[in-house]
Order: C-alpha cells, then sequence, then structure tokens
C-alpha cells in the first residue's frame, strides 16, 4: 500500500471473524502489531458495548490459540492470508462424570486440559485434581482397530457461524443484542445430592455409551481418547456442546476422607462399579456377588439417614482407620521396616509349588517353604531344613497375584520373579484362608522391595482377610427376594448372567448382602473401593507397542509404580519394570518413540493405539503423584506436573 506520504507502509489487511456476532471485520494492520492490540483495535471496530474480556484470537487453519497478547502478529507468523476468529475462551462442554451423568459446564477451551481440570474439580468439590482428567469419547468402530496417534487426530473445526448454543453470553437479533441461554452448575443443595449419590439406574442413552472391551486389545485402544494434558481443548479438536469424558486417571488415590469428599468417593465408587459391569476390569463370580451386595447396601443406605461425620463422632475414626489400613494396604506404610529392626520375621509354612511350563499337567508338589526378608527358601520337608534347599530364589520386585475360588477352597497365588530372561512364574497353593492371607501379604510386600518387618505387614493380613470374609455366602439372606425389586443386569457384568438364572442372581446377591448389612453408606462406597484395588489387574493402564527390538506387537501395562510388558492376546506379564529404577524418560519426537532408562537397561517403543505423549504422561503422572508428602495442605504444583509428563528429556 502507498500510504498518503507516497511510502510504503508494509501495512495489509486482516480478515476477522467475530463468531458471537457472525460478522466479519478486516483490519489493516501491520506485522509489528502485538495481539493486544490486533483485538483492542477490533473492539474499537465493533463499537459494541459488551464485556469482550473473556475473548481471544482463534486461528483455526493453524489450529492455535494467539493467547500471548504481548507477541506481534509477525512472531506468531500471521500473513495477509490468515483468518482468524474472535471467540468467547469459555464455552460450553458436555461433561460425562464417571456415574455416566452427563452436564453441561462452562470450561476454558484456551488454557491447557490440566488448568481447566483443575477448575472443572473445583466447581465439581472434587480435591487432587491431578488425579483426573478428560478423554474424548471413541466410537465403538474406534475399538476394533489400531488407528495410530488417536491423541492428535483432528476433527472438522466446524463454521463459526453455526447458531449460537446455549454457550453463547450474546445472541445478534437484527443488529441489537440480547443474553443468551447460560448454564453454569451451582453445586448447591440437590445438585450436590445427585453428585454424592447418583441415580440408581442411569439412562439408557448413558449405558449404551459404555465401550464394554471384549479383549486385551480393546481395552488398550480406549486409552487412546486421553487428551494431551499440555494443550487446550480446541488444539485437539474438541468443540462447544461436544460430550467428553471425566475420569478418574491415575490409579492412586491421595487423602480419601469422608469429611470432604463425598463426591469424589461416589464418583470413584460408580468408576469402580461401572468398570467391573462393563467388563473392562475383571473378577470372579464370588467377587462379582460381593460387589454387588455392596452396591446393594449403598443403595439401601441413600433413603437412610446417616451418621454425622464430626471431630466427636467415634464412627468417623473408625472410617479414618480403614482409610489408613486401605491406604498402608496399597503403599505400605510411610515408614519402613519401623518395627525392631534386630528382628527379622520369618514366615514358615508347608505349602504347594507348581512352575508351569508349556503342554505340562498342573503337578502341584508339596514342600517346606521358608521366607526371610525377601528370599523364599523351599525344602523337601520341614525335617530336611539343614540339608541344601530344593530351591533358593530372591522375590524382590515380584509380582503377585491372586488366584483365588473361596466356594471350591482353592487358594493359589501366581508369583512372576525378575531374571535376567525376564519374569520367571511360580504357582503356589495354600490349603486355608489363613495361610492365603499371611503369605499373600509377604508377596506383596516384597514386590515393593519391603519385608515382614515393615508396620504394613499385619494391616495387610488383616485387609486380606477382610476381603476373603465378604465373598463367603451367609446361611440364609437378610432380606426375602420378594421384599425388593432387583434387577441383576443392574449388578451383575453380562458374563455371569449367562451362566446363571436370574433368581439364582438374585439369591446369591441377597445372600452375599448379609454380610455387609450393617454397613453405612460411605463403608459401604469405601470398602467397594478397597475390595475393586485388590483385584489382580486393578489400576493397570494398557496400550498396543511395538518394542524396538521386537516386530511383533504387545501389550504394555503401566501402573501407579511400574511398567509390565505384557502378551497381547493374553496379558500374561513377561517382565517388569519398576519406577525406582529409572533414570530419565522422554519422547523422541522425530519417530515418535517413548524411551525409558532404568538402571540397568534402556527400552524404547512405539505405541499404536494412543500418541506416544499419553503413555509419557502416564509414567510421569504417576512419579508425580509418588512426590506427594504427607501434608495435606500442599499446594499443587503445575508447573512440576507439566516438567515431568510434558515428554522431553
Amino acid at each position: 500500500m502507498i500510504s498518503d506520504e507516497g511510502l510504503v507502509d508494509g501495512s495489509w489487511e486482516l480478515t476477522i471473524t467475530v463468531t458471537d456476532l457472525q460478522v466479519e471485520r478486516t483490519l489493516r494492520v501491520k506485522g509489528d502489531l502485538h495481539i493486544g492490540g490486533v483485538m483492542l483495535r477490533l473492539v474499537e471496530a465493533l463499537d459494541i458495548a459488551i464485556d469482550w474480556s473473556d475473548h481471544g484470537l482463534w486461528w483455526p487453519e493453524k489450529n492455535l490459540w494467539l493467547t500471548r497478547t504481548r507477541s506481534t502478529l509477525d512472531q506468531y507468523g500471521v500473513q495477509a492470508d490468515a483468518r482468524l476468529w474472535f471467540t468467547p475462551m469459555h464455552k460450553t462442554l458436555r461433561i460425562q462424570l464417571p456415574d455416566l451423568q452427563i452436564t453441561d459446564i462452562k470450561v476454558n477451551f484456551s488454557s491447557n486440559v490440566f488448568t481447566a481440570v483443575v477448575k472443572l474439580c473445583k466447581e465439581l468439590k472434587i480435591r487432587y485434581p491431578e488425579e483426573v482428567s478428560l478423554a474424548r469419547k471413541l466410537e465403538r468402530d474406534e475399538l476394533k482397530k489400531n488407528r495410530g496417534a488417536l491423541g492428535t487426530l483432528m476433527r472438522n473445526p466446524g463454521s463459526p457461524f453455526s447458531s449460537p448454543g446455549p454457550q453463547s453470553p450474546y445472541m445478534f437479533n437484527g443488529g441489537t443484542l440480547s443474553p443468551g441461554s447460560m448454564h453454569s452448575l451451582a453445586f448447591e443443595g440437590a445438585m450436590d445430592t445427585t453428585l454424592a449419590n447418583s441415580p440408581k439406574t442411569p439412562t439408557r442413552e448413558a449405558l449404551l455409551s459404555l465401550y464394554r472391551p471384549r479383549s486385551y486389545a480393546e481395552k488398550a485402544r480406549i486409552n487412546g481418547g486421553w487428551l494431551d494434558s499440555s494443550r487446550s481443548l480446541m488444539e485437539q479438536g474438541i468443540r462447544e456442546n461436544e460430550v467428553v469424558l471425566f475420569r478418574f486417571k491415575f490409579y492412586s488415590f491421595y487423602d480419601l476422607n469422608p469429611k470432604y469428599d463425598s463426591v469424589r468417593i461416589n464418583q470413584i465408587f460408580e468408576q469402580a462399579k461401572w468398570s467391573l459391569l462393563s467388563e473392562e476390569l475383571d473378577c470372579t463370580l464370588e467377587e462379582m456377588m460381593m460387589f454387588a451386595a455392596l452396591q446393594l447396601q449403598a443403595q439401601f443406605q441413600v433413603t437412610v439417614p446417616q451418621p454425622d461425620l464430626d471431630v466427636s463422632n467415634p464412627a468417623e475414626d473408625d472410617i479414618d482407620a480403614a482409610l489408613t489400613d486401605l491406604q498402608v494396604s496399597l503403599e505400605g506404610s510411610s515408614v519402613s521396616n519401623s518395627s525392631d529392626i534386630h528382628h527379622v520375621p520369618e514366615l514358615q509354612d508347608e505349602l504347594r509349588l507348581f512352575k508351569p511350563k508349556k503342554f505340562s499337567l498342573k503337578n502341584y508338589k508339596k514342600f517346606f517353604f521358608v521366607l526371610k526378608d525377601t528370599h523364599l527358601t523351599l525344602f523337601k520337608s520341614r525335617d530336611e531344613t539343614q540339608e541344601p534347599p530344593v530351591l533358593k530364589i530372591n522375590i524382590r520386585g515380584c509380582e503377585a497375584t491372586p488366584d483365588i475360588n473361596i466356594s471350591a477352597r482353592k487358594y493359589n497365588m501366581k508369583i512372576f520373579v525378575p531374571s535376567s530372561d525376564g519374569l520367571v512364574e511360580y504357582w503356589v497353593k495354600a490349603d486355608t484362608e489363613g495361610q492365603y492371607a499371611k503369605w499373600m501379604a509377604a508377596f506383596r510386600l516384597a514386590s515393593k522391595g519391603k519385608t515382614m518387618a515393615d508396620s504394613s505387614y499385619e494391616a495387610e493380613v488383616q485387609s486380606l482377610l477382610a476381603f476373603l470374609n465378604m465373598q463367603h455366602p451367609a446361611p440364609a439372606p437378610a432380606i426375602s427376594p420378594n421384599q425388593v425389586d432387583l434387577q441383576p443386569e443392574d449388578f451383575v457384568a453380562p458374563c455371569f448372567l449367562k451362566k446363571l438364572k436370574t433368581k439364582q442372581v438374585a439369591n446369591r446377591i441377597l445372600e452375599a448382602h448379609a454380610n455387609v448389612r450393617e454397613m453405612t453408606l460411605i463403608e459401604a462406597k469405601l470398602n467397594y473401593i478397597k475390595a475393586w484395588q485388590a483385584l489382580p489387574d486393578y489400576g493397570i493402564t494398557y496400550f498396543i507397542v511395538k518394542f524396538k527390538s521386537s516386530k511383533k506387537e504387545e501389550l504394555l501395562g503401566i501402573a501407579y509404580n511400574r511398567m509390565i510388558r505384557m502378551e497381547l492376546a493374553t496379558g500374561d506379564s513377561t517382565k517388569t519394570w519398576r519406577f525406582p529404577n529409572m533414570q530419565t524418560w522422554n519422547v523422541n519426537w522425530e519417530v515418535k518413540s517413548v524411551d525409558v532408562v532404568f538402571d540397568d537397561e534402556r527400552v524404547a517403543f512405539q505405541c499404536l493405539t494412543a500418541d506416544c505423549k499419553t503413555v509419557h504422561e502416564f509414567i510421569g503422572g504417576y512419579i508425580f503423584l509418588s512426590m506427594r508428602s504427607g501434608d495435606k495442605n500442599q499446594t499443587l504444583n503445575e508447573e512440576m506436573f507439566h516438567k515431568l509428563t510434558g515428554g522431553w528429556g
């Protein structure tokens, strides 16, 4: 352009769409104009007296918010061919909560997802937002085959001229402005109640939205939906009024407290419930009946006045003690080996051992087992402990999973012991519940690098016994089947409904309910959560990967303290890496590979069912959660979260 002085001034025309008003404006700008100046000149040109403070510039072609108001157009690379939107940063998002309820809520589409979730949790009255995240809802066909980096798929941004939805604060009607329909949840009174105590049965639409994975591969593909915590909703293709899933992402729950966490406890309970009813997590028939009984008791208690949870209430102390036991059983005590350091406990018993081999029969042999520290020694008999042992292994860092069937009096434990060739599998058979609880507790502590000298050992034993006790059917139901309208499909996973008649299922649920009928509402939910956490596959997030040293597709499981290499078809573990032995983890962005360096090994793999950033974020996220101190008033360190999950070594 030639200016009035006849000199080329370098200016050019920039077209901006104002999405609220469904109009376009053209501004003459220069590349050195900063973003704040562009918005100021646009608002002056519109000359409409409304509050534009929530608006920002969005660049659809580049999928980018221009949030740095002091940066210039040149610094962002905006030129004359760019088409920008001037649009509200806060827009309505349809959030599906863990209990399958859907609610409309205002969310900042320009901030990163982590920050948006922190604010969401504050409005929902859910503490510790670092445990939660958002995931896009996947279609059924997206679970049937690998789709590469699902986390980076972009969707059609749509037209800025679509009809304003309820998220628009103003609608443009013939040149005049009128308030639109604004909806934001205040969560007072009834709303609090519906979040802390969910509807008995969700809508048919919500039930149809459940994934119901049919294989480990489908369980893995579900995790391609997690959004990147470091990027905004708009940058990841999420648009106004879209349904996204609000879920507990990291299975490491901190400081569950009935006084402050009624909503949080209920939503964790609901996420646990639907993971079982949709068969996303497997359990035995007896375990399913126990879960159904706890669910039924929670339903009964919703209509019954509950004891106040205050300082003077002894019942609250009991709940706090139970929560402490739960925390200890999952993570071990905070003070390791706090008992007499000169006394090293030993566990001795006659048990049976079987070492699986291909095409071999299950031939258990009886041995005399001795466990001291984390060293397991087997002798031919109790009288031959002075003779050379049959087997001696260090079970530190082992994997221990139960294989029990109460009605068949089957109390087996599968132990996977680390070796240079991967994991060596042993099956141990106990004769009684007491034997099983003592040895399983010892194996679980050994898996965390702890011994029976740890103060959490007895709590772990009692926790296992209580878990078994809840699975014993009572001699007779405490409630007659005729007194309750019980729909088995609301309580039991479909795989069990195929094996039993409806009346049988109802009777078995009521028999199991007799064991838990004295529990309060919060006790029933907490016991449900505790039992959920005791399942062998609890807390493992799956991905399909290809390791650098292998051409075949394999399963990678990530838990709160370890990474597990697994067979894709069966889910069997082949190797485990513990996070305490990890030195660095980062993403090689050129080849989309996750690189993890342990004390004695370097592991690299590509993910076939999610963006590599998603896998990295799970690893870094669990490291972040493990750094939380015992101070309940600690401040959430968002900068540290992004540093650990960002993917840059």
